[in-house]
């Protein structure tokens, strides 16, 4: 079994944000950055090369595999701001009819830009998804 490559880093996390090409991409990752430190209360660290993870817990699957991963993080990439979140809470699909224009993924939120979507829709995402994994693992 291979080891995850996406590991918790000393990397400068607003050196990186800074080093986003895009002026609107680098404007709503700083935005997001706030919100996800605030609904955390954990400090950003650097998630490999590109994401900026808050808090972290320790995932087993059946199969054997194992790994850590932030609560909730995200990461500026070429095509959408992309946010790991966790789509297991209660309202998650009622929340998302609301949010205005995205696509989602395998516990992957995609935005382009935040001016598309509803900040207190977003925040009250970011806010359950981070709650619904502290209340189910244990986030360091």
């Amino acid at each position: 079994m291979s080891d995850l490559k996406t590991k918790e880093n000393e990397g400068d996390v607003h050196k990186f944000i800074d080093s986003v090409d895009d002026e609107q991409k680098r404007r709503d990752s700083y935005a997001i950055l706030e919100i996800m430190a605030d609904v955390s209360n954990k400090p950003a660290k650097m998630w490999g090369k590109s994401i900026v993870g808050f808090g972290r817990y320790h995932y087993k699957y059946a199969s054997g595999r194992e790994g850590d991963w932030p609560a909730i993080g995200f990461s500026p990439r070429k095509q959408n701001l992309t946010l790991y979140i966790m789509d297991g809470f209660s309202d998650y699909t009622k929340l998302l009819k609301q949010l205005g224009k995205h696509k989602t993924g395998v516990s992957c939120l995609y935005i382009k830009k935040l001016e598309d979507v509803d900040m207190p829709v977003l925040k009250q995402i970011i806010r359950k998804s981070f709650n619904y994994v502290n209340d189910n693992w244990d986030v360091s």
